[in-house]
């Protein structure tokens, strides 16, 4: 995970020299079709995104620091030192579509500021998500 911290950083870095670019072009910008002054819109989502890198950099440093070595930390790793089981995941499973619709039934109730489309949304999503999570917890008489 350091090179994964190393790249945040440097991400990071790279947002926060083009979020100071940002302010002053558009601060120093002057033609018919903007207002006069710091374009405030794109400014906020790169202060946002250099905030976001410097979290998970952060995250990636402190986590790396508590867990063993990787295979891809050490100089003189092989390929198959880094094999093994990467964790369980479901072949077929319907719930995360499911989840999507909830979430884009949602996002038209939103639109269209209808409260019952927002309502069936949020307790589909809701359902979806905990069937999800249950689905291989459930004895299958139970589904």
């Amino acid at each position: 995970m350091r090179q994964t911290a190393k790249l945040m950083y440097g991400l990071a870095a790279f947002l926060v020299v083009m979020t100071v670019l940002y302010f002053f072009a558009t601060a120093k910008l002057s033609d018919n079709g903007n207002q006069q002054g710091i374009e405030w819109a794109g400014g906020t989502g790169l202060v946002l995104a250099t905030l976001l890198c410097l979290f998970l950099g952060a995250y990636f440093h402190l986590a790396n620091h508590k867990a063993d070595i990787e295979p891809k930390d050490w100089e003189q790793a092989e390929i198959e030192d880094g094999a093994g089981v990467l964790g369980f995941f479901s072949a077929s499973s319907g719930w995360p579509f499911l989840m999507a619709f909830a979430i884009m039934l949602m996002g038209y109730g939103i639109a269209f500021f209808h409260i019952w489309l927002i309502l069936m949304g949020a307790v589909m999503l809701i359902w979806s998500t905990v069937m999800l999570n249950l689905q291989y917890g459930l004895p299958p008489e139970k589904d």
